[in-house]
Formats: C-alpha cells, sequence, structure tokens
C-alpha cells in the first residue's frame, strides 16, 4: 500500500509549494511514514506540528490540475515500444520517457514541482 504514497522528499517539496489536501498518510519528523484512520491536513504545522502530508500520486496530480491547471497525459510513445512518456498539456510538449508507469509518474511529478518551483522563483523576482 506504501506504494500507492510519494516518497518524503516529494511530499516536503509539495509542503513547501502550499500543498494543503486532507491525506491519509503522514511523514512524522523522523521521516517515518504512516497511514492513518483519519485524513486531514498534515501540513498544518500549528496543529500537528513538524508533520508533512504524504499524498498518494493521484492526489498530488489532482492538486497540481485543480490549483494550476497542469495536466498531464502517460501514454506509450509507439505500438512497439513499451516506454512510456507524459505531456504536461499546457504546452503540449512531450517531455521524455520512461521505461514504466511508475518511472513516468514519478518522472512527471518532479518535472511538475520544478515547473511550480521555476514560476515562484520568477515571480518573486519581479
Amino acid at each position: 500500500m506504501e506504494k500507492e504514497f510519494i516518497s518524503y522528499e516529494l511530499a516536503l517539496e509539495l509542503k513547501q509549494l502550499g500543498f494543503d489536501e486532507p491525506c491519509l498518510a503522514v511523514f512524522n519528523d523522523s521521516k517515518q511514514f504512516r497511514i492513518n484512520s483519519e485524513s486531514r491536513n498534515w501540513n498544518d504545522n500549528l496543529v500537528n506540528g513538524d508533520t508533512i502530508s504524504s499524498p498518494t500520486y493521484s492526489q498530488a496530480f489532482r492538486w497540481f490540475r485543480e490549483k494550476f491547471g497542469m495536466c498531464i497525459v502517460i501514454k506509450p510513445i509507439d505500438d512497439k515500444n513499451l516506454e512510456l512518456g507524459y505531456n504536461l498539456l499546457k504546452n503540449g510538449l512531450m517531455m521524455g520517457s520512461h521505461p514504466t508507469y511508475e518511472e513516468a509518474e514519478l518522472a512527471c511529478l518532479q518535472k511538475l514541482i520544478e515547473i511550480l518551483q521555476n514560476l515562484i522563483v520568477i515571480v518573486k523576482s519581479r
């Protein structure tokens, strides 16, 4: 079940970007992962201390889609090639290829985080 949730490193980056959705999974201040029976915003430090929400991949992609309009598609590149690529629909570019769906999903999430971080830097520098 743990593989459905994003890693500590990605969860921390999402927290820094403002991710505030209710999640079942959480990392504590020792980076220990646990799945709870209660879904809530574990990123609220005032209530939950130094915890970090760990969303599922689908929750993270939904957050990017609903909050920033950044949509993705992960699909086979061609009929003979089992590699998968992802497409950021915002600009329609194929961003990379990967041998498994899970690797494409991870690379896509990392790219969405990178794009949003770069946008924040640009906005802050103005």
